[in-house]
């Protein structure tokens, strides 16, 4: 199910959130590791859809430890970061994390994992890392259309009852959350804030990662079609391939085992590729 969290008001401008940002990225509020793991061959960076929050991903953690350890990341502003302003830009919030990534660029290789918004999050990412010389060996992007496929989308701009529909045309929020008002009054601002920072996405012209890109989609997905989809293939300069499953927006929750499986081949042999050892070894 769809985790919202309780989100502060956002900052209503890119210089004002930048003026209170610290000088050092805080590693131990962005990460978290429910499954720690120092002897994996690889690490996996998963990041949260609109609204969603680190713990989402928990399942993905048990499922694939011990070979890979998730670092999942937590975005301000739900949770215990609930104090925190939300961030409403991709890149600015990506630049973020990428700093938070820093103490983990060890020897071991990292991958990146994002559903919905978290798929374009961890694109940026992926370009972050990549210029600081420490480029991931593979993307996931779950669940959402490629970089430069845009849409007149502005749910950020609509009142809250519109965002309620938003979230129930998805199917990925417990329905007892959406009917309790109390609720609700506190975890919109989140799905706003994060719907603003993915409406008002624009991709860099030509951008690619150097990394191989699988793209997983529900076949009924109403926030990307198999062709915006396949669109992921112009920004790899690498091996793309694109996995299509039943279901909607939130395919993977009916659908954990046959992800984490396909996570799990994909890591193993992007790690052995890495340290430059055959296929199977680890």
């Amino acid at each position: 199910m769809l985790s919202l969290e309780v989100c502060a008001l956002p900052v209503t401008s890119r210089e004002e959130r930048s003026a209170m940002l610290p000088a050092a990225v805080d590693t131990a509020l962005w990460i978290r590791r429910f499954h720690p793991n120092p002897d994996a061959n690889v690490r996996l960076v998963c990041l949260p859809h609109a609204g969603g929050s680190a713990s989402f991903y928990y399942p993905v953690s048990e499922s694939l430890t011990p070979e890979v350890e998730v670092l999942a990341v937590q975005y301000p502003g739900r949770q215990d970061r609930r104090n925190e302003p939300c961030v409403e830009s991709v890149t600015e919030l990506a630049d973020l994390i990428v700093e938070a990534l820093d103490p983990w660029s060890d020897e071991r290789p990292i991958a990146l994992f994002g559903h919905s918004m978290g798929a374009t999050v961890a694109f940026e990412v992926a370009r972050g890392l990549e210029r600081r010389g420490r480029p991931p060996v593979a993307l996931f992007a779950s669940g959402r259309r490629a970089p430069s496929r845009y849409r007149d989308d502005q749910v950020h701009l609509k009142d809250d009852r519109a965002i309620v529909e938003e979230l129930q045309t998805l199917s990925g929020t417990d329905s007892r959350l959406l009917g309790n008002e109390d609720l609700l009054r506190l975890v919109i601002p989140v799905v706003r804030a994060d719907y603003k920072a993915v409406e008002t996405y624009r991709c860099e012209p030509g951008a690619k990662v150097s990394c191989p890109v699988s793209v997983l989609v529900g076949d009924s997905d109403p926030k990307a079609t198999i062709e915006e989809a396949r669109a992921w293939s112009e920004h790899t300069a690498s091996a793309f391939e694109l996995q299509v499953y039943p279901g909607g927006h939130f395919y993977l929750s009916a659908h954990q085992d046959r992800v984490t499986d396909l996570l799990l081949d994909r890591l193993v042999d992007s790690a052995a590729a890495f340290l430059g050892q055959p296929r199977g070894v680890l």
